[in-house]
């Protein structure tokens, strides 16, 4: 069994410990910890947080290994800090039976750069008509917890009502896309001063919103939980604020690129900046940000959404939606909530590590750094700043908003299990 002793680190930004792993555990925490037998690691000012955790990644396998696999996922995954992600399910085919989820298991399970969690779609072919094999889903290899159509919106209220009612069963979530369809078709950005200055057709607010309303009043008739993916405007804030002072089991999640990017970088007409939700406005941003740090917004997620060069390198009205995320992450957290005070580094434990585990019940992961514990760990040098060279991302894809920016920080190890996956920035 190997040890490794991370000496001086600032266990979730707090005094500085050594920490010592043997095994696939952490052994030991606190001061003048003995290296015999160990490998060390100099982690003087460095902030050490358990691994990082994504509820929300596109791997594309199976079916468009052409924009990311498992293996390529998973290796951007550890390089951003990430020892477990959840893996949406609008694949090719569309990981809607307990068949393609164990595939998708498994293949994480053989290139063990990180765990890789399937989310089961709720409808058959994702295309909100008949539910899929929610149950068997959950009862496979992969043990399915979460649900969600992602990429589409399950629109159909009683389709929702029912889903919502299979998985209380279990204690299983249902992760709403929450964008109303018929208000959205022909949209190409934020509906608002920008959209009709440069007369692009505009994405309102109210198409998010009023799913999130709508869902948060099933998932409270019904006793069972929900969970709004990549919430982006200031009044669905509001709306899970309210859901929340109600007891209803609603989380909410964030992506980075909300906290910090807004759409007046779509005068650029780079198709960069193209995702679902749009970019909004800079009080949304604020909002967002104030929601997090108040705990209204629950949980950081990338939504990395890779897509082939020539799906990006086009006309904006052609192009692809979507970014790449889990490299640049952690960097972006740092850069609006740490940075700017509104999070420390144990607020962004808990965003990016615990809570993220919690709503999606991955074992051995979100745990404190404590001995006993699994030593999925996390090394970061906060005090780094540099460029962002998508040409040196593990990722296939380079669909990166922030190519040429400069951000904070930069995870130097990962430890999967004590297994060091990430040293000094390269890949194991």
């Amino acid at each position: 069994m190997s040890k490794t002793l991370i000496r001086g680190a600032k266990v979730l930004g707090g005094e500085p410990q050594d920490v010592l792993i043997d095994g696939e555990t952490v052994a030991e925490v606190g001061s003048g910890l003995s290296a015999e037998g160990a490998e060390v690691v100099e982690a003087g000012g460095k902030v050490l947080l358990p691994g990082l955790v994504d509820l929300h990644t596109h791997l594309r396998e199976p079916g468009r290994e052409d924009s990311e696999t498992v293996l390529t996922g998973t290796r951007a995954a550890a390089s951003g800090g990430y020892t477990t992600v959840f893996a949406m399910a609008n694949t090719f085919p569309v990981a809607d039976t307990a068949g393609v989820v164990e595939q998708v298991w498994r293949l994480g399970k053989e290139h063990g750069y990180c765990d890789v969690q399937p989310i089961g779609a709720v409808t058959v072919g994702l295309d909100g008509r008949k539910l899929a094999e929610l149950g068997a889903m959950h009862e496979s290899a992969a043990g399915v917890t979460v649900f969600s159509d992602d990429g589409k919106c399950v629109h159909d209220a009683v389709i929702m009502r029912r889903a919502l009612e299979y998985v209380k069963a279990f204690g299983g979530v249902i992760a709403q896309h929450a964008q109303e369809p018929r208000l959205t078709e022909g949209a190409q950005m934020n509906e608002g001063v920008v959209s009709a200055e440069l007369g692009l057709g505009g994405w309102p607010a109210v198409a998010e919103e009023s799913i999130i309303a709508r869902d948060v009043l099933l998932a409270e008739h019904v006793g069972s939980r929900v969970h709004i993916c990549h919430l982006s405007t200031a009044g669905s804030v509001e709306i899970v604020r309210w859901a929340k002072s109600r007891g209803i089991q609603v989380t909410a999640e964030v992506t980075p690129h909300h906290l910090l990017l807004t759409d007046e970088l779509v005068r650029s007409y780079n198709p960069v900046y193209k995702v679902n939700p749009p970019l909004r406005t800079e009080r949304d941003v604020m909002a967002l940000r104030e929601a997090l740090a108040d705990g209204t917004i629950d949980i950081v997620a990338t939504d990395h959404a890779p897509h082939p060069h020539e799906d990006k390198d086009c006309e904006w009205a052609a192009a692809a939606m979507g970014m790449v995320g889990l490299e640049t992450a952690l960097s972006v957290v740092q850069e609006t909530m740490v940075d700017t005070g509104l999070l420390d580094w144990a607020g962004v434990a808990d965003r990016m590590s615990f809570k993220p585990a919690q709503i999606g019940q991955a074992t051995g992961h979100g745990r404190p750094v404590s001995a006993g514990e699994p030593a999925n760990l996390t090394l970061v040098d906060t005090a780094y700043r540099g460029l962002v060279e998508p040409a040196g991302f593990a990722s296939r894809s380079r669909n990166t908003p922030y190519e040429g920016r400069e951000l904070p920080g930069r995870v130097t190890h990962t430890w999967l299990r004590g297994k060091a996956t990430l040293v000094d920035g390269k890949l194991t």
